[in-house]
Formats: structure tokens, sequence, C-alpha cells
């Protein structure tokens, strides 16, 4: 009887929770409550295990980077972890990406993160970047039909700007080396170590960023995304940042709480927040109604 009585509030959470939407809109959402990593890629996540772009050159991604932990601050929830640590070499750089299907456009994409000012262990300062981003692959330089939406905290600061602050980023295009890229920036200057909610709504050719309810600016134009994209989260050094003499090891935390995406639905943050909370009360950890693409879309996980 228990067990029938979870089915139905299960049920009855996705009823209210798509509530908050149009009828028929497909939804996206997990809160990582999962047994294991196996688990965790079952869910259709990607850990990144291939070097390349971005980071330090020749460091190392792979799966010992994300990890499953008990929430102490909930009863019961979990979260996932990214752990990156370097000690200043290719070899002792390790960096962590975890990716989602490439199937992703408009609507709305929410995530709840914990942001880190400060090193796990180790001195700080180096050019760390923490991020939470859409993005497809870029198959040339200048590729037209880039698509990328970020989100990337620099705590110690860096890239010309030595103040700890929150990009929000939409590009339209770049090309690699040499560095020449096309796109429009929000800077937040400002140190955000903790819990935080950051969302967008893509729709009618503008891109609007929030921050903890509150709207940061609004992007559109040439930057609007072209073609579907992945959803991703990753924690990375930039070469250009690396503390100098130093083979000290250095880690770094980013935790995740939850993701959401809304397909063609653009949700209010409360909106956001109460369809969360509906599914958590009930116990619902992963809804996917986001039909994949026709034919399936690659997500390589390596950029």
């Amino acid at each position: 009887m228990k067990h029938v009585q979870r089915s139905l509030l299960a049920l009855l959470a996705v009823l209210a929770a798509h509530s908050a939407m149009a009828a028929g809109d497909a939804m996206f959402f997990d809160d990582f409550h999962y047994a294991d990593i196996a688990a965790l890629v079952a869910g259709g996540w990607k850990v990144r295990d291939q070097q390349g772009h971005p980071g330090i050159e020749h460091g190392q991604w792979g799966p010992d980077t994300v990890s499953l932990v008990d929430d102490p601050q909930s009863g019961g929830q979990r979260l996932l972890r990214l752990n990156a640590s370097t000690d200043g070499t290719a070899e002792g750089t390790f960096q962590a990406q975890l990716c989602h299907q490439r199937k992703y456009f408009e609507g709305t994409y929410a995530a709840r993160i914990r942001f880190s000012d400060t090193p796990v262990s180790g001195p700080g300062g180096d050019l760390v970047v923490e991020s939470f981003y859409t993005s497809s692959p870029l198959k040339h330089d200048f590729d037209p039909q880039y698509s990328e939406l970020d989100w990337e905290y620099l705590p110690n600061g860096g890239w010309g700007n030595p103040h700890s602050r929150l990009y929000s980023v939409s590009w339209q295009t770049v090309q690699m080396e040499p560095w020449n890229a096309f796109n429009q920036v929000h800077e937040e200057q400002r140190a955000l170590g903790g819990w935080h909610t950051v969302l967008m709504q893509v729709g009618g050719g503008k891109i609007r960023y929030f921050l903890d309810g509150v709207q940061l600016d609004e992007h559109g134009g040439r930057n609007y995304p072209a073609q579907p994209m992945s959803i991703n989260f990753n924690l990375w050094f930039s070469p250009s940042g690396v503390l100098p003499d130093t083979r000290a090891q250095r880690r770094y935390q980013q935790d995740l709480a939850w993701v959401i995406h809304a397909k063609d639905q653009l949700l209010s943050p409360a909106q956001v927040d109460a369809a969360v909370n509906t599914y958590r009360r009930a116990g619902v950890h992963h809804v996917d109604t986001v039909a994949a693409m026709t034919p399936p879309l690659p997500s390589n996980c390596d950029f």
C-alpha cells in the first residue's frame, strides 16, 4: 500500500509541476539522486574522459573527477560534485566535465550550483573556471551555426580582470587559434561563493539571464543560438592564470543540486522553483520527456 501511495504522489508531482507549463510541453529534470556513477551514466549523462579544450593543455579528464555525495543540508538528497586539481603541470592536472544529450534549444534552463571561492586544499589564486552552459560543436573556425550559452564563475579573477566575477555569455562564433571571439557578455563583478540558482530564458530571439531570481541582462541578435545544444557543467583551470613557481597541489570542488529544462516555455524563476520543489517533495528525482533529435545528434563531451 505504501508503495502505491508513493507512486501516486510521484505521478501527482509530475502533473502539478507540468501545470506551470502549457499542456504537452516537454521537460527535463534531474537532482542527481543516483547510487553511483554507473547509474548517472544510465540516466543519460556522460563524464568527459578526452583531452582537449578548455583548460591546461594535455590535462587529464576522467571519471574520478565526478562523484555523488549526500547533501548534509537536506534529508536524503544527493549532490553531484565536480572535482578539479592541479599542481601547474599537465600530468598533475585533473579537470571535470559532465554532459547531457544534444537535444535542447529554446525554453528555460536553470541549475542550482554551489560556487567555490577557495580551494578545498592547497594555495588559492589559480584562474579556475566553474561553469554551467549549453553548447553545440564548433565544426570549424567561425562556424556560423556554432551555439553556446554560458554561466562562468571566476572566483580568482583572470582574463585581464583581477576581480571575482560571474560571466553570462551568449556566443555567435569563435576562432580558437589565434583566439578571436564574437559574443555578448555580462559581468557580475562580485564574489559569489555559496549556493546560487542560475537561469536562462531562451525564446523569441532573446536570451535573458537571471541570478537568484533577478534578471542581469538580455542578449540576442546574432548571438542567439542557431541549433540544438547539449547541457554541460565543467570545472577547469585556465593556463593563462596558473600560480607561478609552485608544485603544491590545489583542489577545487563545485556542487550541483539540480538542473531543469522546460522545452519551448519561458518560465519565471518562481515557476522553476515551484516545479523543482514539487518534484522533490514527492521523491521524483529524474524526468526526461524531451525527445532526442531525429536522427540523434552526437554529444561528444570534449569541448
